[in-house]
C-alpha cells in the first residue's frame, strides 16, 4: 500500500449551507444511478457558474441541477431556479460542451432538476 504525502494545504471548511447542499448532490446522484443513469462528472465550475451533476441518461447528456429546501413553503425547490439561474446554467453548459468536444457535433443535451424538499425527492426532466 502506498503512502500518501502529508498536504501543505488545509482542507476547505464547508458553510452548514454547503454541507446540506452536497448531501443533496449526493442522495440526488444515488438515485440517478439506481434509474440507470452514470456519472459523466459533478460539481463543474467555470466563470459563469457550477454545473452539479452531468449525467449519460440514454443516449442523450444531461445537465442536473440539484436544489435542497427545507421545506415547500414559497413554492418549493424547483421554484428557486428561475429565468436568471437558468440562463447562467445553459451558459455553463455551452462551455463545457466547447471543453469537451469543440465546434464539433455536440450530443443531444437536456436540462433536469432534482428537487429535495424536506425527505421528498421530485426528478424533473427537461426542466428548462
Amino acid at each position: 500500500m502506498a503512502l500518501s504525502r502529508p498536504s501543505n494545504r488545509a482542507e476547505p471548511r464547508l458553510s452548514p449551507t454547503q454541507v446540506v447542499g452536497a448531501a443533496g448532490e449526493q442522495k440526488a446522484l444515488e438515485y440517478l444511478l439506481a434509474q440507470g443513469c452514470r456519472l459523466v462528472a459533478s460539481n463543474q465550475r467555470g466563470k459563469v457558474g457550477e454545473l452539479d451533476l452531468i449525467m449519460h441518461d440514454g443516449s442523450e447528456l444531461v445537465f442536473v441541477e440539484v436544489r435542497v429546501r427545507a421545506s415547500s413553503a414559497f413554492g418549493g425547490a424547483a421554484a428557486s431556479i428561475g429565468g436568471a439561474k437558468q440562463a447562467r446554467l445553459r451558459r455553463a453548459a455551452q462551455l463545457y460542451l466547447l471543453r469537451q468536444f469543440g465546434p464539433s457535433r455536440w450530443p443531444a443535451c437536456r436540462f433536469d432538476v432534482v428537487a429535495l424538499d424536506a425527505d421528498q425527492l421530485n426528478w424533473i426532466k427537461n426542466a428548462f
